[in-house]
């Protein structure tokens, strides 16, 4: 995807959350259109502090129970996706017709990683398979360091990236 596509989704996400809370009548307040610019336009996994800071970074500010309220409504929405890695916390990412892929998450610096791998698809299909199961979906995380954190160098990304 180029950049001009990029930028063409992430307005019609913002176009289709504005539309969302209409829907629901919901206000469309200057803090939710904030964070739906924060969370639609990166392609991090973002925790809900992150967004905060990254607000307050833009001269905006909203409180941490509206920063939560309005991640459950981008949710809800099915402009964003919820993950869960055993962290303690939730991370936010653009749901933006995200095709499947696994996370590596580094235990040190936080740092998750997507991949796609066609023959770990096919695999996680025949173990089904062989199971006698009907595949639906799947989630695979693998948890290590990356290679800077291995090689004992920061990162250069915030916790969260």
């Amino acid at each position: 995807m180029g950049h001009a596509s990029d930028a063409a989704a992430i307005a019609a996400d913002k176009e289709a959350f504005r539309a969302y809370l209409r829907d629901h009548n919901l206000p469309a307040t200057a803090q939710r259109l904030a964070i739906a610019d924060v969370v639609l336009g990166t392609d991090r996994h973002l925790r809900a502090e992150d967004v905060a800071g990254e607000l307050r970074a833009r001269g905006a500010n909203a409180g941490t129970a509206t920063v939560y309220r309005t991640l459950d409504v981008l949710v809800r929405s099915g402009l964003v996706v919820e993950r869960d890695f055993g962290e303690g916390f939730k991370r936010y990412e653009a749901a933006r017709g995200v095709p499947h892929h696994e996370h590596l998450l580094c235990t040190s610096c936080g740092r998750v990683t997507e991949f796609r791998d066609e023959r770990l698809e096919r695999m996680t299909q025949l173990l089904a398979e062989a199971h006698d199961f009907s595949r639906q979906r799947h989630r695979l995380v693998i948890y290590g360091l990356c290679g800077d954190c291995r090689r004992g160098r920061p990162s250069g990304s915030f916790r969260g990236s």
